[in-house]
Order: C-alpha cells, then structure tokens, then sequence
C-alpha cells in the first residue's frame, strides 16, 4: 500500500488537493507593509469588551497600512454556536463602526478568499491533513477519551508533564497494518500531529508587542483533525490563515502558550509562518488581586452593558484608543482638530502586561465627547437610546423637540463647555427638572437660607420687581445684584469677604434661593439660561410651588 492510498483509506472521499487549495487562493497583491488580519469570533452571539479591543486593533492597524482586515467565524464547535450568533456579533460590531473588507456578512461572503465560515471548509482542512499523513507528518489516533483520561492521571501521580507525547503516544508507533486493521474493525479514530519538536529544546520567536520570547519546543502530537472530520482549533487557524493569507496574527494573550504548536504547524505544512501579536488583557481588582474581566463575573464585560448605559460607542472606541498606545491622549490634546482616526497605532507602544480597566477613565472620555457635540447632536443621541430604555423620556423629547435642543445647548458653545451628560442613560437625571411633565420634586435642596419667609421675600421681590424675560445676561446679573443689596445682602462678593458680619449673605445665596425654587436643585447649568427657558409664568407656578 502506497503512502497515498494509506491516506486515501484515513480520509476518504476528499475532493481536492492541497495543490488545488494554494492555487485557487493566491498570495494577494498588496504593496508592501500592508497587514492583512481577521477578527476570528465563534458564534455565541457575545462579543464582550476584550474582543472588541482586540477587533479595534486589528481593523486600525489593517486600515493604516492599505491592508485587509476579514470577519472569519470559528463555529468547528458546535456545542457553542447559537442560532443568529453570526449576526449579533456582526451587529454589535458594526454599532462601534468596527467594518470589515471581506469575510462574513448577514448576506453571505464578502471576498475571494472564502468560505470564510469553517465549518464549510471541511474538504480544504481534510486536504492539507491528507497532505500530512501522505509525508509522514500526521497519524491516526485510536485512543479512547477513557484511554486518555487514565494516562493523565498516571502522568498526574508522577507528576509528569500532562499530555500525548513520547511514551506516552501509543498510536504514533502503529504500523500501517495496524492502522488498516483497526479502520477495518470499525474503531474510531481521530488524526493527530507528528511532532518532530523536543520539549527541552528553547523555541525563540518574536511577537510584534511583547518582544522576543523563549518558550519550549512543542513536541505534543496534538489532535489536528477531530472524529467527525471537522478541524481543531490549531489546524483550522494554520490552514486559515495561510490560504486567507494572513500577514499578522492579532489576538489575546492567551494564546500565547501556543506559538510554538502553531509556528511548528506553519513549518510541517511549507507555509510561511506570519507575525504574531498577542493583546495583553483588559484587568479588574477583585478583593486585592487582578484579574481578566469576565463576561460571567462583570457586567461591564458584555458589550450590551455599555448600550444600556448609553455611553457613546465613539466614547468607548477613544478610551479603547488610550489603552492600545500610551501616546494617544498626548496626540489628541496636541492635535485637537485632528479626527482620531488620524492616529498611527503602533504595535511597539501596546501594553505587554494586562492593563486595568479604568471605568472611571471611560466615563470622563464620555464627557469630554458629550460635552464637543451640537446641542441636536446631543438631542439626536438621547431620543435614540430613550427610544430602547426609557419611553416616558422618548415622548417628552419627542413632543418638545426644540425646547430639548435649547436645554443640551446650554453653557454648550463655550470655550469649557459644560460635562454633567456622562452617557445618555443619565439624560434624564440631568434635565428632569426641565419638563413640568416631571416636576414634582419630593424635597427642594436648600442650602444656607431655609426660612420660609425669607425665601417668599427673595422670590417674590425677584419676580414682582426685577424679573424681565428680554434682559440680556449682563442686565440680568446687576439686576441680581440690586436685588441682593435692596435685601441686604451683599451685591459683590469682595464686600462680602471684608465685612462679611454687615449682610445677611452675599449674592450667591439669593441666586441659590432662586435656583432651587426653579429646578428644586442646587447645582445646575446655568440658572440665567434656565430661566430664559422656563419663562415667567412658569416661573411664578414653580415659585408658588416651592413654598407650599
């Protein structure tokens, strides 16, 4: 029996040859520097912060050099994947302007590369693994789970390293007689690597952000092709990426153990073996150690936490930024006209240990951009997420459209605009009292004048004697000031600091009086625009209101 029909009889009913894959899949003509990289999902329908940083890096660092970046769906485990799983990541993805030049799509393919869905390539993986046991690179494995199982515990008790290699990979050894009986008996069997690797030999290699590394030769005879034909995950990425041809690997460190396996699949198989770059992990502080956050422990893991928050996907995609090179916040302070997207990520300037995650960062990011949008931006943004989590808010906006607009637009078009809008799930918290609809405040927060009486003089001489809608702002503030003098208070604030024991309080305290009658709060935006929104009718019914 020749080396061919051996293989012919392990894998049967192959279509192709390997041959016939590396021709219909030819290098691509890019010029030179240009990545070409993938985001490589399996489809449980969760795409959770880490996975977008590391689909951000990959999709940046492919558009700044004229590259390609693809969407490959890693579903050869089928106990994992769930119905749509494909099109809730694609959707989440592209909420964060996450796009992609080939691969997957709700509509099929994209690209001349594909299938780009593994489990529709099982001929191509079967090929190549063809290919292997033809050169003497791969073998049948007729060991049974239950066989495995007790050699680990062995390897266990002799405090052995655990897995399938030297005397511990029994079917390596078989003949090909063998091999023919046990197919012939109807055993089953798995396809494993032959590993020509020695464990106490160094493996050197260079990864784009962690430098150079030392790790031990592979000399496992891993499994490469499973009993129900499909690939693992080893040979699947190695077969992948070579035909998709990948120029860099962009993916979490976790995988960092497995460069050895993967650089020694690359080399059995004749392929180039492309550059790796393994993304430290996003950490969390948990009771005094760090750990990776976790999409089954931390909320703020899932993506569709920061949705439902209604912190701007833009936001996110910034602080991302911040965390993926330590000189962008530099940059964008220095190049403020600049859009972001101007900014060259560098593999060399990525953290090479895990990086904690800062919410509190991404909520000041989150301020900062909230705060540059146009006041019907900002309106636009809010209706959209009131729209999905907050209906009394959704008609409110709805129904007062403009008058909304004029409360985002206020302290908006200065040189400090104002920050109190965090995300847009704070909308309503931040201008609640805006809307008679919602004023009904359960307790009104003043601060240093609380007499009743005191409070009805302020506001009724306010409003009876001083109060005109058409005064400019500079008229509004001497106004303010007139009225504090006429009730003996201080007008201006260095009278107040001298002399403070000749007046009642200073101006600050009337204008407190009137900010907390109108909103029934004591910080808000400014309290001039404010009025000019309320107007004075309503004005003298929130006064009224105020004292009851």
């Amino acid at each position: 029996m020749t080396r061919e029909e051996y293989a012919d009889l392990i894998l049967p009913n192959v279509k192709h040859t390997a041959a016939y894959y590396e021709q219909l899949y030819p290098e691509r003509d890019l010029a030179e520097g240009a990545i070409v990289t993938r985001y490589a999902p399996s489809p449980t329908g969760f795409v959770h912060i880490g996975a977008l940083y590391s689909a951000f890096i990959g999709s940046k660092m492919a558009q700044q050099t004229n590259g390609v970046f693809f969407l490959r769906i890693e579903d050869t485990d089928q106990k994992r994947s769930i119905d749509d799983g494909v099109n809730k990541i694609i959707d989440d993805l592209i909420k964060f302007d996450i796009n992609f030049d080939e691969g997957v799509t709700k509509d099929g393919d994209k690209g001349a590369y594909g299938p780009y869905t593994q489990s529709q390539r099982k001929d191509i993986y079967q090929a190549f693994a063809k290919k292997l046991i033809i050169e003497d690179k791969a073998y049948p494995c007729f060991c049974s789970e239950s066989q495995n199982k007790a050699e680990r515990e062995v390897q266990e008790k002799n405090k052995e390293r655990l897995g399938y290699y030297g005397k511990w990979a029994k079917c390596r050894h078989l003949s090909m007689e063998e091999v023919v009986q046990k197919i012939s008996n109807g055993e089953k069997y798995i396809i494993r690597l032959k590993s020509p690797g020695d464990f106490n030999k160094r493996f050197t290699f260079k990864d784009c952000i962690k430098g150079k590394a030392e790790l031990p030769e592979n000399d496992e005879d891993f499994p490469i092709i499973k009993s129900d034909g499909l690939p693992t995950y080893h040979f699947a990425h190695a077969i992948d990426d070579h035909l998709m041809r990948s120029t860099h690997i962009i993916r979490g460190d976790e995988w960092y153990p497995s460069v050895p396996k993967h650089t020694q699949l690359f080399v059995m198989l004749g392929f180039k073996v492309p550059k790796y770059a393994h993304i430290s992990p996003l950490l969390k502080e948990d009771n005094g150690t760090r750990r990776k956050i976790s999409k089954r422990k931390d909320p703020e893991a899932a993506i569709s936490f920061y949705h439902e928050k209604g912190i701007p996907n833009q936001a996110i995609m910034l602080y991302l930024e911040t965390v993926a090179n330590s000189n962008f916040e530099m940059w964008l302070e220095q190049n403020k006209d600049k859009d972001p997207e101007e900014f060259i990520l560098d593999f060399k300037k990525m953290p090479t240990g895990g990086t904690m995650f800062d919410y509190d960062k991404l909520i000041n990011i989150s301020k900062n951009y909230i705060s540059r949008l146009k006041a019907s931006e900002v309106y636009d943004l809010a209706l959209v997420h009131a729209q999905t989590y907050d209906k009394e808010l959704e008609e409110l906006l709805e129904k007062y459209k403009d008058y909304s607009i004029k409360i985002f637009n206020i302290e908006r078009n200065q040189k400090k605009p104002r920050k109190d809008i965090a995300y847009f799930g704070d909308v309503k918290n931040q201008i609640w009292y805006m809307y008679d609809e919602l004023f009904n405040p359960p307790v009104y927060e003043w601060q240093k004048i609380q007499d009743k009486n005191e409070i009805k003089l302020i506001l009724n001489t306010y409003i009876n004697e001083y109060y005109d809608n058409n005064d400019d702002k500079d008229t509004w503030f001497q106004k303010m000031k007139t009225l504090a003098n006429k009730l003996g208070y201080a007008g201006e604030m260095k009278d107040y600091k001298e002399n403070p024991d000749n007046y009642k309080g200073n101006i600050t305290d009337i204008s407190m009086v009137l900010r907390v009658a109108l909103t029934s709060k004591s910080m808000t935006p400014d309290l001039y625009d404010i009025m000019q929104l309320l107007g004075p009718e309503r004005m003298k019914k929130r006064m009224e209101m105020s004292l009851q």
